[in-house]
């Protein structure tokens, strides 16, 4: 009986045995992505009915509502749903970094109105605070590499950041400079500072405990880790420097345009 022939394996085998990791990788990040859209649906649909008829009651669009205690009701509830909304939208945010479910355009992009658009988006709470945003090198700041959206998402976090633990008064410094292979954006404030222990909790969602950059504010203190994740989704890194009574400086590196 002559031996029997050696088992060959196709060049169809090797690819389908190579690709089924793929193929299970590539379902589970379907999944979580269905998970994550329903989820914010089921979240937000009611939260926008309350902030709508909150905003109806407060405004008496329909005629007064009585008693005056009413109308303060209807505002503190449309008050606290804008606030759990804000938070339900970071909490997402975050699920959806960390589950690299958000496809990011990285492409040349002027820094420059990057930040336009981000301190307009923060001039009511700037002029509020009183606070002075000094930009270092205005109409000569340098063009990066990354993606529109992520780039004002991570930009807003840190000044809104440094606007709100900035004391009364004080100046927040914005200055960006081009480095080998990158640009580096810092941001720094007046405010508290905190001891250097405890930054890399300030990056870590859920896990910042109190400290001096939670404890006057509200809030779920998400800003920073979102900041992060959005960073180093778009090929960055951000890093976090401070002392007690010395603010906090926030340096942002991007690869340059």
């Amino acid at each position: 009986m002559p031996p029997a022939a050696p088992l060959r394996h196709t060049s169809a085998d090797s690819k389908a045995a190579q690709t089924a990791p793929d193929r299970r990788a590539a379902a589970t990040d379907a999944q979580k992505r269905s998970f994550l859209r329903m989820v914010s649906h089921e979240l937000r649909t009611p939260l926008n009915s309350i902030l709508g008829f909150s905003e109806i009651l407060t405004s008496e669009l329909y005629g007064p509502l009585g008693a005056p205690q009413y109308k303060e009701y209807a505002g503190i509830i449309r008050e606290s749903g804008q606030k759990l909304l804000k938070l339900v939208n970071q909490v997402l945010e975050i699920a959806r970094l960390e589950n690299q479910s958000v496809d990011f355009d990285p492409r040349p992009e002027p820094l420059e109105a990057a930040l336009d658009d981000v301190l307009a988006g923060l001039a009511d709470e700037i002029e509020a605070r009183h606070v002075a945003v000094e930009v270092t090198g205005r109409g000569d700041l340098p063009v990066v590499t990354a993606d529109p959206r992520g780039l004002r998402t991570v930009l807003h976090h840190l000044l809104h950041n440094a606007v709100a633990f900035s004391p009364e008064g004080g100046t927040v410094w914005v200055g960006a400079q081009a480095l080998a292979g990158g640009v580096e954006i810092v941001i720094r404030d007046e405010g508290e500072g905190i001891d250097p222990a405890e930054l890399p909790r300030l990056m870590t969602p859920f896990e910042q405990g109190e400290n001096a950059l939670t404890r006057h504010t509200e809030g779920a203190g998400l800003g920073l880790p979102i900041a992060d994740l959005t960073c180093k989704a778009m090929g960055g890194r951000l890093t976090l420097a401070s002392k007690p009574g010395k603010g906090l400086t926030a340096g942002l590196r991007l690869p340059a345009a």
